[in-house]
């Protein structure tokens, strides 16, 4: 049976976008925009990609590149019509309803930021100030920020290759604290990002919690390595990894990271640089490193490296615990009440964290090629949020090689990209690379071929 829909088929929004004017369609035709089509069309195909067990964009793209996508306007508003879809995005003929809802989000967030962030000049994406504002703009354009709710939004990050008891522990904390009234964010793909979803779901019945909120925030760049999971009901497309981490800080009020790869220690880095900064020390941020007890040799091997390269004080930022899942959504409750108590006494908003300082290397967009990863600082003499903006690099440019399109193609062309840096570091970090390669955090693949080479100084 062929995996692609015979075609065309044609598609409506369902409350899943606002009417969009002849302006915003023309601007998506114009040729003088094709970039911008072509941003859609991928998005599109990695949310009807969704269940794919391909982590490569490049190898998604290339499987399906009949694959076409037209917008028809009408007076009544607009129609999708689609060739050579993938057919698992439809039950006897009809589009599955979350999919095509997620399919109109797309198209709402790329519009919305290419006119209104990119185009209208009413934001310098060079300043730290406007970028903070545009990642507002964007989520509350999407409607999920939700001014008088208590701070009760959860962030898990984890990776999509992971193992089956990883996972199902991944569910156990979703559940408790779905028990709990807590609800979660993540990086809306499978794995350690599907998990908390699908256990909180549980949690939620059994409370008779029926406004759930399952919020997926992802990026152009990693939506067809990681395309969004069924359970997902609020979906934003970011327009960069940077503006995504930001998306997840801001709106989220606690974090929870199960086991993963290098994007889970991109991650990671993200917000222990910005927590470290002393602008941030009072800021209440609960992190919790989570996951079984088959785990726990990874996540110590992570606490080495952390203290190791970022110092001591890096310990006060997090907690470990390890096969205890009501003891993680426990402290995660106490955390965000504490949070709660911060925002109230500094007036702050609850649906947004305007108030943590994100210094502007975690900002500015950092597209890996073979000179910038080169140039990056690795070194023990920088404060320690410094360095660990230049870490979260090295991990991204990983990241991209791995599962990017982009990525893939310049390490295709030049070879693995060269992280140099004092030995100090590189030399924790080549164990740290070492483990994840051998426990297959890398790709879903069977087979990984390192995309970086360390180059000790």
């Amino acid at each position: 049976m062929s995996d692609l829909l015979n075609g065309p088929i044609q598609i409506t929004p369902d409350g899943a976008l606002e009417v969009l004017s002849k302006k915003e369609v023309a601007l998506l035709l114009d040729s003088a925009h094709s970039e911008l089509f072509e941003t859609f069309r991928k998005c599109a195909l990695a949310v009807l990609n969704c269940g794919t067990h391909l982590d490569d964009s490049k190898a998604v793209f290339e499987r399906y590149r009949d694959f076409a996508i037209h917008i028809r306007q009408q007076e009544r508003g607009i129609k999708l019509e689609l060739v050579n879809a993938p057919a698992s995005a439809f039950v006897d003929g009809q589009m599955i309803r979350g999919i095509r809802e997620h399919l109109f989000a797309v198209l709402r967030d790329i519009v919305y930021t290419s006119q209104q962030i990119v185009e209208s000049g009413a934001f310098d994406l060079n300043c730290p100030g406007d970028i903070t504002d545009a990642v507002f703009h964007i989520l509350r354009n999407a409607q999920v920020l939700i001014p008088h709710r208590p701070p009760d939004l959860v962030v898990c990050w984890g990776g999509h290759a992971i193992s089956p008891a990883e996972y199902d522990y991944s569910k156990q904390v979703g559940y408790e604290l779905g028990l709990r009234g807590m609800h979660i964010c993540t990086g809306c793909g499978p794995g350690a990002m599907k998990g908390p979803m699908k256990g909180a779901t549980i949690g939620h019945a059994k409370q008779r919690l029926y406004d759930g909120r399952y919020l997926g925030i992802s990026e152009p760049g990693i939506i067809a390595a990681e395309p969004p999971n069924p359970i997902v009901n609020q979906l934003v497309i970011m327009p960069d990894i940077e503006k995504r981490l930001e998306a997840f800080v801001r709106v989220g009020h606690g974090v929870v990271v199960f086991p993963g790869g290098v994007g889970t220690f991109e991650e990671i880095l993200y917000l222990l640089g910005i927590l470290l900064h002393p602008a941030n020390d009072d800021l209440p941020f609960p992190l919790l490193f989570t996951g079984p007890e088959a785990s726990r040799a990874y996540f110590e091997r992570i606490n080495a490296f952390l203290v190791q390269v970022l110092g001591e004080k890096v310990r006060t930022r997090y907690r470990i615990v390890v096969g205890d899942a009501a003891t993680v959504a426990r402290e995660m409750q106490k955390g965000l009440q504490a949070v709660h108590r911060y925002r109230i006494k500094v007036h702050g908003a609850y649906y947004f964290n305007w108030r943590l300082v994100i210094d502007p290397a975690f900002q500015q967009p950092f597209l890996p090629t073979h000179e910038k990863v080169a140039r990056l600082r690795l070194s023990l003499d920088l404060p320690p949020h410094e360095l660990a903006a230049e870490l979260r690099r090295a991990f991204s440019a990983i990241v991209a090689a791995n599962v990017k399109e982009l990525g893939i193609l310049e390490v295709e062309h030049h070879g693995p990209f060269e992280i140099r840096g004092d030995c100090r570091i590189l030399e924790p970090l080549q164990r740290l690379l070492d483990d994840l390669v051998a426990q297959k955090r890398m790709k879903l693949a069977d087979h990984y071929e390192p995309t970086y080479r360390l180059i000790p100084s």
